[in-house]
């Protein structure tokens, strides 16, 4: 017989997961249930992980603080979502640093400042600061009439050939770089836990296989398609030197032509410029469009 507790859990994870300020809004993205957490005051804090989009996008549709990390050899990292930035600031001291289970933050923790990241709270932080506002291309072009009263100092442009290549995760080889690394990553997570019958990507291949029912809605594309991806191989070599080669070209190249300290954007669609390239990005409420939805500014450095 199924306990009360069982029944409560059952149902709460077949909960849809709803935008809190317009249900009929798209929360957005694939940790939307952590935004969404904090934006409803069901938590004060939560932690997700970004590999494109994955915290900028629903902390913009959500009206919270979310921080999209700057990434060391890998596309994916973990950072906070929270209601204002000095919540984010306290949370990112607390858990920054080297961690023995994961090799990657051997490096990364070399980069935390001394005194931590709370002595840069300062009310007048962006004082003296060039800022870019990303502007003239159809994929920024947002529904938002508020929206668009953003400030047009020091506006600059990527080139459209250059966003054109960035957007297109297939030519760009996001896709396949993302792919190899997602495998090896699941791979070495699943075999070192301690109990568990799905010990690989082939075993939850399987799973999904045999109760569909629970995948019908997405598939799992991304999972058969990493499946057949054989580690960092020649291809995946390849894919990450072209990533290099348009992040160097054009976001890189922008900011150092203009001496520009950040680049402004409404709303979370500069995502994937950021993924390629492992810059930092962070999203801040702005308002809410006509129809109550927020929408947010994203500051990438």
């Amino acid at each position: 017989m199924a306990t009360k507790s069982s029944l409560l859990s059952n149902s709460l994870f077949l909960l849809p997961l709803l935008n809190p300020y317009v249900l009929s809004a798209d929360p957005c993205g694939s940790i939307s249930g952590s935004t969404i957490s904090v934006a409803a005051n069901m938590a004060a804090v939560s932690l997700g992980t970004d590999t494109d989009g994955s915290i900028l996008c629903p902390s913009s549709n959500s009206s919270v603080v979310g921080i999209k990390p700057t990434i060391l050899n890998k596309l994916d990292g973990n950072r906070p979502i929270c209601r204002t930035v000095a919540d984010v600031v306290y949370v990112l001291d607390a858990i920054g640093g080297f961690d023995c289970n994961d090799e990657a933050t051997r490096e990364a923790s070399k980069y935390i400042p001394l005194g931590v990241y709370k002595q840069f709270l300062k009310p007048c932080g962006f004082n003296k600061k060039r800022m870019g506002i990303v502007r003239n291309h159809p994929f920024f072009e947002l529904p938002y009439t508020d929206c668009k009263k953003a400030p047009t100092e020091h506006k600059d442009n990527l080139k459209k050939a250059n966003i054109d290549d960035i957007m297109n995760s297939t030519a760009s080889g996001e896709f396949l770089a993302n792919a190899a690394e997602f495998k090896l990553s699941l791979n070495v997570y699943l075999e070192g836990l301690v109990s568990s019958p799905v010990r690989s990507l082939v075993d939850v291949i399987a799973f999904n296989n045999k109760f569909s029912k629970l995948t019908t809605e997405y598939g799992q594309f991304l999972f058969e398609t990493a499946q057949t991806t054989e580690g960092i191989d020649s291809d995946v070599i390849h894919s990450f030197l072209n990533l290099e080669k348009l992040s160097r070209d054009g976001f890189e190249k922008l900011m150092r032509e203009n001496k520009q300290d950040a680049v402004v954007t409404p709303g979370y669609e500069f995502a994937t410029v950021l993924a390629i390239g492992g810059y930092l990005g962070i999203s801040v409420p702005a308002g809410y469009d006509i129809k109550g939805v927020p929408f947010a500014f994203a500051s990438e450095d």
